[in-house]
């Protein structure tokens, strides 16, 4: 693999970056109010799933009866 001096590998990652598709600040906080949303989702299926298994676990130990 040839190597490049650190003045090419600085000119590549411009040019690189210069092909990247930025998100509009609209996209970005679309997107970070889905991700919020769905954190919430997935805590609250995750804490009801917890409730029905401790309840099932208490109710088949017969603990706090």
């Amino acid at each position: 693999m040839a190597r490049t001096n650190p003045f090419e590998f600085l000119q590549q990652v411009r040019t690189e970056v210069s092909k990247v598709t930025w998100p509009t600040r609209r996209e970005t906080v679309i997107t970070t109010i889905m991700v919020l949303v769905m954190v919430v989702a997935a805590a609250l299926f995750f804490l009801a799933a917890d409730q029905v298994l401790s309840f099932l676990v208490s109710f088949v130990l017969g603990i706090g009866r």
